[in-house]
Formats: structure tokens, C-alpha cells, sequence
């Protein structure tokens, strides 16, 4: 949890906004070009003026500078404060791994909870629920065994918030359930800017890891050729992890059968082939880059989206999972819902149409980029217009190290 957090809220359109842009990366690369195009032009004036003045906006310019060169040195100071107060959090989050995972049953003193004045209800309505819960509870008890901890607390996370939810497909829900922790580790003092989310599964028939890895590496200094658009930490790095998979279980690639027809003798055969398949698993596998570090728009927006869900994972969903997982973030998120949003909600089932009509349209795009490369590429910058602008359509809280 960062310093100056943004808790704006969205309306339902924003949100299906950013998940059509997380699936189809030609789309966020569209968006970050025509944005760039907003940056607005030179009008002239600063080459009509005198010598004697240019000396001195240069002057400024120097100034300016140095003020990125300061401002880099905050974003790290933030960061060790980051690093600092996550050391307190911690034993928090072990605890309610413990809990979640049966290993700490709570007292009735912990479990015990006092309702906001606005869902207080009267008295002998509220003894009345509780006698109707405590009956129901009883039949529960009568009818099965009592569950260990709280049963697929991730996964339901996971499927209450849109922009995870959209990621999983029904083949990973069965994996998910099996795991029990995610832990934001981040670098230690002295050691480039970064973090990595730790994905803790309990021993399961799909993989034989205990936990999988995802390390976003930033750099936070202006660079030297182009100072001026340094406006916080940049990624430099995203790096995945080789998951060891169990014999057939590999729910990143699918096996499909093509029939062949030999053109001279008319013989038919069937060919198996393995491709890629859409997988929540596919995140611990960023896309490939070339030698020579170039990056095509695709690669560099399914990059983008990357990191923006690395980032939700670590700005929200780590340390507010139990109100994600009981919907209660969720709710908050929804309070600004209203006609509006649901009239447009219609337009936008038109829009989608009309690209599905669109021979150039492809909504797997993100899938075709998979490759079973585990590094990002060493530079990719997502423009401070870009972020800002996915900030108010996404809800998602972009942390002042992201955001000046």
C-alpha cells in the first residue's frame, strides 16, 4: 500500500472499457497512439524569440533537470517507506493465511464483529436473523462434515473482481482452488526498485511447484538523452517462472486434430497438433522479445496490461482480500452505477459487434502472443497520459511511484 493512493471510483461502462483493452492489445496500442498525438504541437513562439531570451530558457531548462533528478530520488525514498510499513503488514497476512488455510482456528473474541451503524438493523430483527442463521447453520452441521478454513478463498476473490475474473477460464478454476497465499515481496535496501508476487498453492495433481512467481523490475532515474519525460519509475523488466507441470495437466496448451488431404493420391490423414490455450497460467509467461530488444505494439500493450494487473494484485487485491472476497470492495466500487451507465452499456454491445464483424478484428490476440519465454523485454514505458487515462476508466489505484 503506497503513499497517496488514488481511490477513485468508476462506473460499469469504464470498467468493461479497460477489460476489452486488457483482451485485445491492438486496441491499448491504438489508444496510446492517438494519445500520444494529444501532446500538442510547438506553436512557434519559442523560435521567434531573442537570443537573450532562449539563454535563459535554457536556464530554466537546466533547472527542470535537476528537478527530475530530485523527483527520482522521492520515488525511491517511497519505495524504502513502501518496503518499511510492508514488514508490519506482514505478520497481518500470514494470519489470515493461517485462517484461510485451517492452520489457526480464531477465538470467538477475533470472530467477532460489529456492523456499520448504516447495516444496523433493530434489535428483534436482528435476533431473529440470528436465531433463523443459527438454525440453518445447525442443519448445514447435520448435513456435512464442517470445512477446514475458508474454502476457495482465492478463487473467489479472483472471480468477483472483472479484471481478474476475465483472465480465468473454467480449466483454471479447479487449480485455483488450490491456492492458499499471495505475498508481495519487495527488493531489499540497496537493490534496484522492484517487487514480486509470490502465488503459495498447496500440493495438488496439476504442478509440482509450491509457489510461482511473477518479479517486476523499475528503473527510477531520468534518462539522459530525453530527461523530460521522466514522470516515475518505468518497468525495465518482467520476469515469469517455469511452472513444472504434471503429465497432461498443462492447461497453457490444448492438443487439436486437423484433417489432411494429400492432393496426389486424395488420402486422408488426422494430424495432432499442440497450441496455445487461453489460461490464467499464461501470466507467469510474459511474451518473448527479439534479440535485438524491439518490440512489436502487441508485445509492448500485452506488457502494459501486464503490469497494470501486477499492480492491482499488489495495490488492492493483497491487502484487501477479504473485502474482495465478501464483495464489499466490490459494492464500494459500484456506488457511482446509475441509468447512464446502463444505457451505455447497450451502445457498447453494439460497438462490440460491429468488431466482431471487422475481418481485422481478433479478440485472441493476447493468446497468439504467448511464447514459453519467461522475460520481458529490457524497456518498456507506459506514458503517464496512457496510465491516467486507465486510472479513471479501471478504478485501478496507480500508486504515486507510478503516478507524479
Amino acid at each position: 500500500m503506497l503513499v497517496g493512493n488514488i481511490t477513485s471510483k468508476m462506473p460499469r461502462l469504464s470498467r468493461q472499457l479497460t477489460v476489452q483493452m486488457m483482451q485485445n492489445p491492438q486496441i491499448l496500442a491504438a489508444l496510446q497512439e492517438r494519445l500520444d498525438g494529444l501532446n500538442g504541437s510547438p506553436s512557434g513562439y519559442i523560435e521567434s524569440l531573442p537570443k537573450v531570451v532562449k539563454r535563459r530558457v535554457n536556464a530554466l531548462k537546466n533547472l527542470q533537470v535537476k528537478c527530475a533528478h530530485i523527483e527520482a530520488k522521492f520515488y525511491e525514498e517511497v519505495h524504502e517507506l513502501e518496503r518499511k510499513y510492508a514488514a508490519l503488514y506482514q505478520p497481518l497476512f500470514d494470519k489470515r493465511s493461517d485462517i484461510v488455510k485451517a492452520a489457526y482456528e480464531p477465538t470467538d473474541e477475533e470472530c467477532e464483529w460489529k456492523a456499520d451503524e448504516e447495516e444496523e438493523l433493530t434489535v428483534s430483527k436482528q435476533e431473529e436473523m440470528k436465531e433463523k442463521a443459527k438454525l440453518e447453520e445447525e442443519k448445514k452441521d447435520e448435513e456435512k462434515e464442517d470445512p477446514k478454513g475458508i474454502p476457495e478463498f482465492w478463487l473467489t476473490v479472483f472471480k468477483n473482481v472483472d479484471l481478474l475474473s476475465d483472465m480465468l477460464q473454467e480449466h483454471d478454476e479447479p487449480i485455483l482452488k488450490h491456492l492458499q497465499d499471495i505475498k508481495v515481496k519487495f527488493s531489499d535496501p540497496g537493490q534496484p526498485m522492484s517487487f514480486t508476487l509470490e502465488f503459495h498453492f498447496e500440493p495438488n495433481d496439476f504442478f509440482t511447484n509450491t509457489v510461482l512467481t511473477k518479479t517486476y523490475k523499475m528503473r527510477s532515474e531520468p534518462d539522459e538523452n530525453d530527461p523530460f519525460s521522466f514522470d516515475g519509475p518505468e518497468i525495465i523488466c518482467c520476469t515469469g517462472c517455469t511452472i513444472d507441470w504434471t503429465k497432461g495437466k498443462n492447461v497453457t496448451l490444448k492438443t487439436i486434430k486437423k484433417k489432411q488431404k494429400h492432393k496426389g493420391r486424395g488420402t486422408v490423414r488426422t494430424v495432432t497438433k499442440t497450441v496455445p490455450n487461453d489460461s490464467f497460467f499464461n501470466f507467469f509467461t510474459p511474451p518473448e522479445v527479439p534479440e535485438n530488444g524491439e518490440l512489436d505494439e502487441d508485445s509492448e500493450a500485452v506488457l502494459a496490461a501486464d503490469f497494470e494487473i501486477g499492480h492491482f494484485i499488489r495495490e488492492r487485491i493483497v491487502p484487501r482480500a477479504v473485502l474482495y472476497f465478501t464483495g464489499e470492495a466490490i459494492e464500494d466500487d459500484d456506488d457511482d452505477y446509475d441509468e447512464e451507465g446502463e444505457e451505455a452499456d447497450d451502445e457498447e454491445g453494439e460497438e462490440e459487434a460491429d468488431e466482431e464483424n471487422d475481418p481485422d478484428y481478433d479478440p485472441k490476440v493476447r493468446s497468439q502472443t504467448h511464447t514459453d519465454a519467461h522475460t520481458s523485454p529490457p524497456f518498456v514505458k507506459i506514458s503517464g497520459v496512457l496510465r491516467e487515462t486507465l486510472l479513471s476508466s479501471s478504478q485501478l489505484c496507480w500508486p504515486t511511484t507510478l503516478s507524479p
